[in-house]
């Protein structure tokens, strides 16, 4: 039985975007090892004309949000990490229009019952669509407040219904440089590749994520999908995903391959673990649209979400499992 195609959904009220001036930081160790310099100005403003145009989503609120001053949406979608897109953080607003939204499919395979391949649109639409407004923080100790729209995964995992043999699952994103100007340049090999244990991807917490502030995704925030993760850091949530693969081993990772001391498989937010060359008992928080300096805050650990999380690791050494 495959996901069918529903028809679509109605406009809803549009989302004001603010320009803001943001501020350029960079994961050093990894241009290092690339030999790459970050680029482009300091401050940077959305361009409407480099992604392709947004649409509005119906959603229900959903029932896990923080209170917390949400990210100005044009910050949120100008201030963003996609080496495929480039290395600055202003970069992927201008280039990412580049990017072919649709078609799309998504292909789950491995040990499932009902491997298929999925229409985006299909999968889009196959659950009701929530808002959830998550904390969302980056391993170069800047963070944002964001609502997201989309099902939690436990949702198309079921579906596929994985093997009993299955205990990781692993997302594959879109490397395609005819679409990505700055593929070759990204420093991964191949595709980008993320991964999770089962449990972990089936916390309700865990979002399939299809859009932004009631809109669909952003080229630059991972269109046409991506999983978000809140209690992780930000590169644990796999943008532009293609494939998901159900596998009985702890798979590879690619900032994992590339750094392992820095970039552990679990990458859970904790504060009482320094990153490369940085401590990371704070973070700057994005959250306003006029101020230059962003507001510093202590880290929580598991981003704040030890309450629903903190059980997944019951008896693990956190700074071995990190």
């Amino acid at each position: 039985m495959l996901i069918r195609t529903e028809k679509a959904i109605p406009s809803s009220e549009i989302t004001a975007k603010d320009n803001y001036q943001s501020f350029r930081a960079g994961r050093r160790a990894f241009l290092a090892r690339a030999g790459m310099l970050g680029v482009g100005a300091a401050a940077a403003a959305m361009f409407p004309s480099a992604a392709n145009a947004l649409n509005k989503l119906q959603t229900v609120s959903g029932k896990f949000n923080v209170s917390d001053t949400v990210t100005p949406e044009s910050k949120a979608q100008s201030y963003n990490n996609y080496y495929e897109f480039g290395i600055d953080k202003s970069e992927p607003a201008h280039t990412a229009g580049s990017l072919r939204t649709r078609p799309w499919t998504v292909k789950v395979e491995g040990l499932v019952k009902k491997p298929q391949t999925i229409d985006i649109d299909a999968l889009m639409h196959y659950r009701p669509l929530e808002q959830r407004v998550y904390r969302f923080r980056c391993v170069e100790a800047w963070s944002m407040v964001i609502p997201w729209d989309g099902y939690s995964l436990s949702e198309l995992i079921n579906f596929v219904e994985p093997l009993p043999s299955a205990k990781y699952i692993v997302f594959n994103s879109l490397a395609d440089s005819s679409q990505m100007p700055n593929l070759n340049g990204s420093g991964f090999e191949g595709a980008y590749q993320e991964g999770l244990r089962m449990d972990e991807a089936m916390h309700p917490l865990t979002l399939l994520t299809f859009g932004s502030y009631g809109e669909t995704l952003a080229n630059q925030q991972g269109a046409p999908v991506r999983v978000i993760v809140p209690w992780k850091y930000g590169y644990k949530s796999p943008k532009a995903i293609v494939k998901i693969r159900f596998v009985d081993k702890q798979p590879s990772t690619t900032w994992n391959d590339l750094n392992p001391p820095a970039y552990g498989f679990y990458s859970n937010v904790n504060p009482n673990l320094d990153g490369d060359h940085s401590s990371r008992s704070h973070d700057r928080r994005l959250d306003s649209s006029s101020s230059i300096f962003p507001k510093i805050v202590a880290t929580q650990m598991f981003n704040g979400y030890g309450d629903q999380v903190a059980s997944l690791y019951n008896g693990m050494d956190l700074s071995k499992y990190y």
